[in-house]
């Protein structure tokens, strides 16, 4: 058998293998690549280190009073806005341990608790157990509970929700009362998969849409954050608090009952904020904390909206209003002493009552007095609100009642709104009539 000359040289060597193996690093090479990560990690320990500093922020100290007055809140936000750097910070400072629970990669066993079969269930039954987060803060005796991501979360754990928020029970432990919760969540629009809230769900918290502050983003790049502190509650206080708190809300809804349980048309509007007497509880909650603390009208606002809804927080918020106002009967006892509010809304408010108590009851002494009020307002405030009044005041002289000469005072803005009454255009001259005599 012939052989191939080629099968008895030897094969050429390969120029695309390296002839030795790579080397191996030794040890300096080693303690050089330890030494970057080591500063790599100050580095990063630089980056992270800032600092907090007494500074006005509405929504901080809305989601500050909240968690005092132990209520559920949900922030509701954009991605990448700061909910949970927010909730680390408040943590943080009110010295809470925080326990993030991402609600969306959980099973509804997770909260409800897994089934343990024991020696003998029929005597003993079957117990649910706890997952270790909720033992860990069963333990600790306080803490706040973060359950993020809420809007990705599918129904059933939604429903696996409803008692941990509301009840504090997750299986067979019941939360101790020092923990406190807060969820967070994206509009289902910006969410990853969202779905919308379920009704009984959204109908258990605080809803808060959190919202980024161009000064507060930019000095907390910086290294200083606001920061968060509980509300200073004042002892003496308390007591008027609850009696305003119950009076505000009792008084709204008696005049008001179709708000008393209001559920949204619309799939949207159920996974907000809406009325209900659970959630009129929680502002009642929150109007005797806003109270007591003094908190301004805007962090009120945002509490009390966030509880019950916009419309209705907002009527809650002008029926409040209302009952600060001075009482008419009041006013016109003593017109020359009458203690007007400042806000223009207010004041203007103040003195149409005092024109519907005259009108209630029209007699000469108190349609005297009521334009002695009006004197008194302007001589204390802008007089373009007296226009409305006066008109109004004007219309209810009768024909045997000489216009007192308090109205003098008040020719000029009589003036602004002839040819809007008719009684009107006649006090006016009768008034500059009697001064030229």
């Amino acid at each position: 058998m012939p052989v191939n000359p080629s099968t008895l040289l030897p094969a050429p060597a390969r120029t695309d293998v390296p002839d030795t193996a790579p080397p191996v690093p030794g040890p300096a090479a080693a303690v050089t690549t330890d030494r970057q990560l080591d500063l790599a990690g100050d580095l990063l320990t630089l980056l992270r280190r800032t600092t907090t500093e007494p500074r006005p922020d509405e929504q901080l100290e809305a989601l500050t009073l909240a968690v005092a007055a132990d209520l559920p809140v949900l922030l509701w936000g954009e991605p990448g806005i700061g909910k949970t750097a927010a909730l680390t910070q408040l943590a943080a400072s009110l010295d809470l341990p925080l326990t993030t629970v991402i609600a969306s990669v959980h099973e509804p066993s997770d909260f409800s608790g897994l089934p343990i079969v024991g020696d003998d269930p029929a005597v003993q039954g079957v117990p649910m157990a706890p997952p270790q987060w909720a033992v860990e803060l069963v333990r600790a005796g306080r803490g706040l509970l973060f359950l993020d991501e809420l809007s990705t979360a599918t129904p059933a754990v939604q429903a696996a929700l409803l008692r941990v928020v509301l009840e504090r029970r997750v299986g067979s432990l019941q939360l101790p009362p020092g923990v406190r919760i807060v969820a967070a969540a994206n509009p289902r629009a910006s969410a990853a998969d969202g779905w919308e809230l379920s009704p009984p769900l959204a109908n258990r918290f605080v809803h808060l849409y959190w919202v980024h502050d161009r000064d507060v983003v930019v000095r907390g790049l910086g290294g200083v954050w606001p920061r968060a502190e509980l509300p200073r509650l004042e002892p003496e206080r308390l007591a008027d608090a609850v009696a305003l708190a119950r009076r505000a809300v009792c008084g709204f809804l008696a005049a008001r009952p179709t708000l008393i349980h209001r559920l949204p048309s619309t799939e949207t509007r159920r996974g907000g904020a809406w009325p209900s007497p659970r959630s009129w509880e929680a502002a009642l909650t929150l109007l005797a904390f806003g109270t007591a603390a003094g908190v301004s009208r805007e962090v009120l606002a945002l509490l009390v909206r966030g509880a019950v809804g916009d419309g209705p927080g907002l009527e809650l918020l002008a029926h409040l209003d209302r009952m600060d106002l001075p009482d008419p009967e009041t006013l016109l006892a003593d017109p020359a002493a009458a203690d007007l509010p400042d806000r223009g809304d207010l004041r203007q408010a103040a003195l149409e009552a005092v024109v519907a108590a005259v009108g209630a009851r029209p007699e000469r002494d108190r349609w005297e007095a009521g334009w002695a009020v009006l004197v008194r307002a302007l001589e204390t405030g802008a007089p373009d609100l007296l226009v409305a009044p006066a008109a109004a005041l004007a219309g209810l002289r009768r024909d045997d009642w000489e216009v007192p000469a308090a109205v003098e005072r008040l020719t000029g803005v009589i003036g602004l709104a002839q040819g809007a009454d008719r009684s009107v255009r006649r006090v006016g001259p009768v008034a500059v009539a009697g001064t030229r005599r």
